[in-house]
């Protein structure tokens, strides 16, 4: 629509996974667990009390408080990067062993460790157009106008 404005905001964490990437973001209120909780064939989450249950996150930014379960979480989320289903980048909240290790399989540009109380699950809306830069430990956020 002709005068609005695209809004950008930039949220300022740490790099986990090196790489820079831009799409569109996907955004999970809860935890995700990696082992029974994704099926990494499709790319989807497949936790049935899950809010995000039935959606795929393959070529998505996935946005998410961090992982839940048991150390297999890593071993699933390699798995969605062997068989093409992977997000296109990971950002979380807590950073845990689980959700680094994870993101370091999957080879995709990770952006965690955003202190002073940001929260990009509070700041991004599924359906943003997301830019994830790894090396500079920043996630800048473009919304669509309108």
């Amino acid at each position: 629509m002709e005068g609005q404005v695209d809004t950008t905001l930039v949220l300022r964490g740490r790099g986990i996974v090196p790489g820079k990437v831009r799409g569109e973001a996907l955004v999970s209120p809860e935890t995700i667990s990696g082992w029974g909780g994704i099926d990494p064939a499709k790319g989807t989450i497949i936790e049935r009390r899950h809010s995000l249950f039935g959606v795929c996150f393959a070529g998505k930014i996935l946005v998410f408080p961090g992982a839940k379960g048991s150390s297999g979480w890593s071993g699933f989320f390699q798995s969605t990067r062997l068989l093409g289903t992977a997000p296109l980048a990971m950002v979380f909240t807590t950073v845990t062993t689980k959700a680094v290790l994870g993101a370091v399989v999957t080879r995709v540009p990770t952006v965690s460790d955003f202190g002073d109380g940001v929260d990009p699950v509070r700041s991004i809306r599924s359906g943003d157009i997301v830019e994830v830069d790894g090396d500079a430990g920043t996630v800048t956020i473009v919304r669509r106008a309108g």
